[in-house]
């Protein structure tokens, strides 16, 4: 069974049914004793850094996330790839989940429209994802970096660390490819 996030915002519809044709067992949840029993963790992410880290602290989420990134596969999707970071400038002050050691900063002005809204091709899996996002995570150390984009500068689209995982793009709304990432997490819960 796997946990997606519920804390008020986030892509859940379009996660929930594209976990459905994976075939995953999964439930919507914002319970922490849910979060705990399940077999892996997907946090979806779309709005502002601050509001969805304040988000998860009213819903006393922060700590039961960090307990279940340390022992199981955990899938931060967009925003949520962003939150496992220490902190992003969109939001001076809230740090985030710190799982990761870096930062997230807005996307730098090199001629192309920000956000980056569209699809773009993975370097490494030469596959085509779909992107909306206006901030990008800058990991500390770029053993981190599975895998990125090129937006007039490169930008990192797959973060991994042992059983953490991070995806900058949605997923759930990138067809075929993005399909087989989640079959791939899926399989690794």
């Amino acid at each position: 069974m796997i946990a997606v996030v519920d804390y008020g915002a986030g892509n859940l519809r379009s996660v929930s049914l594209a976990l459905m044709r994976t075939g995953a067992a999964h439930m919507v949840t914002d319970d922490a004793e849910a979060i705990a029993c399940a077999d892996g963790v997907i946090l979806p992410g779309v709005g502002a850094f601050g509001d969805a880290m304040c988000a998860l602290e009213n819903k006393r989420l922060v700590e039961p996330l960090r307990r279940a990134a340390a022992d199981k596969p955990f899938l931060g999707i967009c925003l949520g790839m962003q939150m496992l970071f220490e902190r992003s400038e969109e939001s001076p002050g809230v740090g985030g989940l710190a799982l990761l050691e870096g930062i997230v900063r807005r996307l730098p002005e090199v001629g192309l429209k920000i956000p980056q809204m569209g699809w773009n091709k993975l370097e490494r899996r030469g596959e085509h994802v779909y992107f909306v996002h206006s901030y990008m995570c800058v990991p500390e150390d770029a053993v981190d970096i599975a895998d990125t984009v090129d937006y007039g500068v490169p930008v990192v689209a797959v973060v991994r660390r042992g059983n953490l995982v991070g995806m900058q793009f949605h997923p759930e709304k990138s067809g075929a490819p993005g399909e087989q990432l989640l079959k791939e997490f899926v399989a690794l819960c």
